[in-house]
């Protein structure tokens, strides 16, 4: 289905109205976000924010500003103007692996493992603050047992998360070996090692194929049911359309429109922006 189609359903929404819900107590806030490339203004005031326990989706056509807001979000860019909240703590400009500290952890369109690494030992490198990180920790005889003793409890939990997502049996595999959505599906394994208070999931549908989006689908709803928080940004608009509790709509660099599901289906400002111009 287009996305044209799948922009038409009841209701209108209003951007600035539907911005105000509980934003205090949301976990990840956005702040009149802005930022520029040379003469292009990528991303112009965007103002949301996401509640807790919720799958949110971010979409926009094409240059809509989606990509720098999440670069915005993780620290991969700093923003001209504006600030980012996680739990009430300013994270704007801190580095990617500060932002991951604190709680926020990304997946990525493309799935950025280590092909020549084994699924399990792509997972173990996820979880943060590992004592055997540092050498003197490893070798010295005061910490090596606990160094070790820590390595052991984090594998387990690897290994419990790999059969979390149905991956346990390819655990020993080369990670290059997967398929796309496999590799997807660990992606999101490894981010959960991360103890994420939210994940932005990046195009997490493109290239799997119908099977793996259903298995997908299902960890991500599993995930939100025991208090997970989850914004992503999909073309897929069934996906946004059939899974997301909200969904904010996002033109020019600008929130133009967010609500629930059904009320962006009526939107005609989302439809035009959608149509090219054309209700």
């Amino acid at each position: 289905m287009s996305d044209a189609e799948s922009l038409s359903g009841s209701e209108t929404t209003d951007a600035d109205g539907a911005a105000e819900e509980s934003t205090s107590t949301a976990p990840l806030r956005v702040e009149n976000l802005r930022k520029r490339f040379g003469g292009i203004v990528a991303v112009d005031g965007a103002s949301f924010a996401v509640d807790a326990g919720s799958i949110t989706g971010l979409i926009g056509p094409n240059g809509a500003g989606k990509s720098t807001t999440f670069n915005l979000i993780t620290g991969v860019e700093r923003p001209d103007e504006g600030r980012v909240l996680l739990n009430g703590e300013e994270i704007t400009g801190m580095s990617p692996e500060r932002v991951v500290d604190r709680g926020l952890v990304r997946t990525f369109q493309i799935a950025r493992e280590l092909p020549e690494m084994t699924v399990i030992e792509n997972m173990m490198l996820a979880p943060k603050a590992q004592l055997g990180e540092s050498l003197w920790r490893s070798v010295l005889p005061g910490t090596r047992g606990r160094v070790v003793e820590q390595e052991e409890e984090l594998r387990e939990r690897a290994w419990e998360t790999l059969e979390f997502f149905d991956l346990d049996h390819l655990g020993e595999e080369y990670a290059g070996g997967l398929s796309g959505g496999q590799r997807k599906l660990l992606e999101l394994a490894r981010a959960l090692l991360t103890d994420p208070d939210v994940l932005l999931l990046d195009e997490p549908m493109a290239g799997v194929n119908p099977s793996l989006e259903r298995r997908l689908l299902e960890h991500v709803h599993t995930l939100e049911e025991e208090g997970y928080t989850f914004l992503l940004v999909e073309h897929d608009m069934d996906v946004i359309m059939n899974h997301c509790e909200h969904v904010i709509v996002m033109h020019q660099g600008r929130v133009l429109a967010e609500g629930q599901a059904a009320e962006i289906r009526e939107n005609e400002e989302v439809i035009e922006a959608y149509l090219g111009g054309t209700v």
